[in-house]
């Protein structure tokens, strides 16, 4: 599956999120890749708020996870963007979360694709400064695999 939606505004950003969101089932891994000033707290503020999530979402940089439970299914939120091995991964127990009853969105994911299984949603988040300051380009795709 590939999916390309053009947003031109922070607030469409945040209604693409949160369609995503909207349609998240417990076990979703959504990697959500981006330079700095792409969008991608936006997106993730607009996919908590799909699940139901109605807390102020960031994104977790320091603390590198993040849980909400308040939607209709957990939240965990990853910041992996200052984690340089994936032992690092291990010390915090992501695999009780990535197979868990919740969602996961791993912001920065591209850094440790070692992590994950093949199925996971990956988004990648664009800018254009020629169609505009506030344009991106929301790539959506998801890997099914295979048996």
């Amino acid at each position: 599956m590939y999916t390309v939606k053009e947003t031109w505004s922070p607030e469409e950003t945040f209604a693409f999120g949160k369609e995503m969101g909207e349609a998240a089932v417990p076990g979703g891994i959504y990697c959500l890749n981006g330079d700095l000033g792409t969008g991608k707290t936006v997106f993730a503020q607009g996919f908590a708020a799909g699940l139901g999530i109605h807390e102020n979402v960031n994104s977790p940089t320091f603390t590198i996870m993040q849980v909400y439970k308040s939607g209709r299914i957990p939240l965990y939120h990853f910041d992996v963007y200052r984690i340089c091995d994936p032992d690092e991964m291990d010390e915090i127990g992501y695999e009780e979360y990535f197979f868990g009853d919740g969602v996961c969105l791993v912001e920065w994911a591209e850094q440790l694709p070692e992590l994950f299984p093949a199925d996971v949603w990956t988004i990648q988040i664009s800018k254009d400064p020629e169609k505009g300051f506030d344009y991106r380009k929301i790539e959506v795709s998801q890997e099914q695999e295979t048996e």
